[in-house]
């Protein structure tokens, strides 16, 4: 071993990494988390080649002169301003080796392109275009790029003899093979069109390039933290029988207390007993209130244990549902509950079986509840069950950066469960789709999705649309469901599940020209006068402040008038949830009014709901805090009434077009129950049918196509070779990665979070703006997120106009509102509530 040539240097104790040491403990890491597909030896190739460049002499003369060097940084740069290129020399001769091979059909070239292109990308933003805007092959240029400038003549010289001949040794025969068994199936397929083909052939480029991600972090990071090795599983297979048999017991000792919790139980054991089906996408469409959190792991349980998978992920929208759920399943494992001041038991969080089996990873997480070594897990979801977000699985695939493409190779040879999947955004339909497609045809996973709103994501939802329409949008790619796909049985069984579970009826009270607040507030005080708790659930914080204030008017008891939006920081909302819990156990009187934040995640059960007109699936989601368990005989009334809105065609479609289309499906079943599967799949039939044209992620002022054109064939892009139909009958990829990831964003809502004075976000604003302690400002920053507010662009201009809104510390970027700004009904107010509080040291 050639120890002149180092690869890190430790930052605690100057101690250095060599190279060569580096590249085999990476390769041997990639090789075993590439072998889940059968590529070890692909995986193992690029953790062997992937810092192949560092042999130079430039890049020795600088490891050797500075030490912290940031990982995420594509070149290193001299101090007289040379850049030090290390990335393309293994790409380059990882490229060149392979095309040797299948030079006719271009079989190694597109194999040394996709391994080339994972080894040139592991720094910097993730994959690198292939193509340009204007029609470039800008990853030829980098494979093509001067010896000058990647040194790769040098580094063959300099290399360690053992890394090169075992590089000789796998970039061979054995490992083309390998690789032909994983992409031949995809391109062999026949019935995807080549455009889904080409998609799927990014899909697996994106595995690998998640092998090689990985691997390099955790070599660097275990390097620099030797002591976290022991926390890793990494090839640890989880043992699920004795998971199984916890939740069984679990299971075995809820009582039924009403009717509902038998329907429950039945549904629990259909979960069962369809868990040894083979592997593939499913649904589970199971009214709200029906036990789907529990139902489906244990789905999930034994359908691994079945098919030995590696980890379940639970992939939920809203943060709040994940806390929830998450806890939930904790309680299961946890071998000492603590009681809190409400007198509820939550799971300790620090025993071995809560550490063993959960993770979390989301953004609201507390520090408090989050071990370091959780932490550390997050990093790439190395454990048996973790929660996660949409907006996290949705960026791992289609955004920037290295850190999320970190979970993507855990998302194979797994399962996935998809909570309230109809909240899916439309623009991501397609994308989520082929996705979905590859990890469960070609990944090893099984899918499931979850909702009591099942959205038309498979082809046979397209039935009613014209042909023309079905074909465009079948060509784009929906999910391909097996004719068993529903758990639950057949549409019959569904229609007597939902019949069996139905605690409400709901009730469109239409008035022509929609209700003004005071009609509103009328109508919620007349319903108020007959039962003990209503929830109104309203589309905007207008809409939601405005009745408040009428009912403060209307003197109803402060104690039990309520209001909620996202104006109100987390900690903030779960103190007055906590409090309308209790009174609402204590049988005690409540109005709530609230914005749709409330509709999912939060186990309250009103004797009265009543809904802004809305999307059927919102206006589900509302009636599931109606009699939530069947409490009640008869059924609870859940009043929908259209409201004097604005129109929200430009700045909330998606609210607009659901308004639109369950006033349609109202008139489309007068007199029946709207909740039924068949009014939803209705429903979403207009839903997708008006926007079809918006699933495949448009991407403005693009003249070469949507998301999914650049992440496919690119076939709007201008370059010759690709629309002259190729010169070699195996396609090469054409993918604009990073211009993909650089426009990509899940969510579509440019907000900026500012620290708010509740509670203990006053002791935060002080820390955030006294003496810099990095470790410190790190945890309360962390912690600051439970009390903060996404504010929008326009509202940020407001604050700042009104002096409302400062910087910790100059250059931070952390802001916080000042007291007189926020109170606790509303929340952030662009009015002024109370006298300036100031927190400049």
């Amino acid at each position: 071993m050639n120890t002149n040539y180092i690869a890190h240097i430790r930052k605690t104790d100057k101690q250095p990494q060599l190279l060569q040491t580096h590249l085999t403990e990476t390769a041997a890491i990639a090789k075993a988390l590439a072998s889940k597909l059968g590529l070890g030896p692909v995986g193992e190739l690029l953790g062997l080649m992937h810092d192949f460049g560092k042999y130079s002499q430039d890049f020795q003369d600088y490891i050797k002169s500075v030490s912290g060097i940031n990982p995420d940084t594509d070149d290193y740069v001299l101090p007289n301003g040379k850049k030090i290129d290390h990335s393309t020399a293994g790409a380059q001769w990882v490229y060149r080796e392979l095309r040797k091979f299948g030079a006719a059909q271009g079989i190694g070239e597109l194999f040394g392109q996709i391994l080339g292109l994972c080894i040139a990308s592991h720094h910097g933003e993730g994959l690198i275009d292939c193509l340009d805007n204007v029609g470039n092959a800008v990853w030829k240029k980098r494979f093509e790029k001067v010896d000058a400038l990647t040194h790769l003549e040098e580094c063959k010289q300099y290399a360690d003899k053992a890394v090169l001949q075992k590089a000789h040794e796998l970039a061979g025969g054995n490992l083309v093979r390998g690789l032909r068994n994983a992409v031949e199936p995809i391109l062999s397929d026949s019935t995807t069109n080549s455009k889904i083909k080409e998609f799927y052939l990014g899909c697996l480029t994106r595995f690998l390039f998640s092998c090689l991600i990985d691997a390099d972090r955790i070599n660097s990071s275990d390097f620099e933290r030797e002591a976290q090795k022991e926390a890793r599983r990494l090839t640890e297979k989880p043992d699920w029988q004795p998971a199984i048999d916890k939740l069984e017991t679990h299971l075995a000792g809820f009582e039924n207390r009403y009717p509902i919790d038998e329907i429950r139980r039945k549904i629990s054991d259909e979960c069962l007993k369809r868990a040894v089906d083979s592997q593939g996408i499913y649904t589970l469409t199971v009214p709200t209130g029906g036990g789907k959190t529990l139902a489906s792991l244990r789905y999930a349980l034994h359908h691994a244990k079945k098919h030995n998978l590696d980890r379940i992920i639970y992939i939920i929208p809203y943060t709040s549902i994940i806390d929830q759920n998450a806890e939930e399943v904790r309680k299961i494992y946890c071998l000492d509950l603590k009681e809190d001041d409400n007198g509820e038991f939550h799971s300790c969080r620090e025993c071995s079986e809560c550490e063993k089996w959960v993770l979390e990873h989301h953004s609201n997480l507390e520090p408090e509840k989050q071990s370091w070594q959780d932490k550390l897990l997050s990093e790439n979801w190395d454990k048996p069950i973790v929660f996660t977000t949409m907006v996290q699985f949705l960026d791992a695939w289609f955004g920037g950066g290295t850190r999320g493409a970190r979970h993507i190779h855990p998302m194979t040879n797994s399962v996935l469960i998809f909570d309230e999947i109809q909240t899916l955004p439309v623009k991501c339909v397609h994308l989520f789709c082929n996705v979905l497609n590859w990890l469960t045809a070609f990944g090893k996973s099984t899918a499931v999705l979850c909702t009591a709103t099942q959205p038309l994501l498979g082809e046979s939802g397209l039935r009613n649309f014209p042909e023309g329409k079905r074909e465009s949008i079948a060509t784009h790619g929906l999910l391909r469901l097996p004719e068993n796909a529903e758990i639950m049985g057949k549409h019959q069984d569904l229609d007597k599940l939902f019949a069996d579970l139905s605690r409400v009826e709901i009730r469109f009270n239409e008035k022509a020209g929609g209700w003004n607040v005071e009609e509103a507030g009328v109508f919620l005080l007349e319903q108020f006068q007959t039962t003990p708790s209503c929830l109104f659930i309203v589309n905007t914080k207008k809409w939601a402040q405005e009745l408040y204030q009428y009912c403060q008017r209307q003197n109803v008891p402060p104690e039990a008038l309520f209001h909620l939006s996202t104006n109100q920081c987390a900690a903030h909302r779960k103190a007055i949830f906590d409090t309308i819990k209790a009174r609402l156990e204590n049988k005690q009187s409540v109005i709530c009014i609230s914005t749709q934040l409330i509709e999912a995640g939060v186990d309250i059960s009103m004797a009265c709901v009543i809904r802004a007109l809305g999307g059927l699936d919102s206006i589900a989601q509302a009636a599931g805090r109606c009699n939530r368990h069947g409490e009640k005989e008869g059924k609870g009334p859940v009043w929908v009434l259209n409201l004097q809105e604005q129109d929200f065609s430009r700045i909330l479609p998606d609210i607009q077009a659901g308004k639109t289309h369950a006033e349609r499906v109202f008139c489309d079943f007068a007199g029946q129950d709207i909740l039924q599967p068949e009014a939803m799949k209705r429903y979403f039939e207009y839903y997708f049918y008006q926007r079809s044209d918006e699933m495949s992620y448009s991407v403005k002022n693009s003249a070469t196509g949507s998301l999914l054109d650049w992440l496919s064939d690119n076939a709007l892009n201008p370059y010759g070779e690709k629309n002259n139909k190729r010169s070699k009958p195996l396609p090469l990829l054409m993918q604009s990665f990073k211009s993909a990831g650089r426009a990509f964003q899940a969510i579509e809502a440019p907000t900026r979070a500012v620290i708010v004075p509740y509670g203990e976000g006053v002791e935060l604003i002080a820390k955030l703006c006294g003496a810099w302690n990095p470790k410190e400002m790190y945890r309360a920053l962390q912690k600051a997120q439970r009390y903060s507010v996404n504010v929008f662009p326009k509202v940020w201009e407001q604050l700042q106009d009104e002096d409302a809104i400062y910087e910790t510390i100059k250059g931070s970027g952390i802001y916080y509102l000042d007291e007189c700004h926020y109170n606790n009904e509303f929340g952030l107010s662009l009015d002024k509530t109370s006298e300036m509080t100031c927190y400049i040291s």
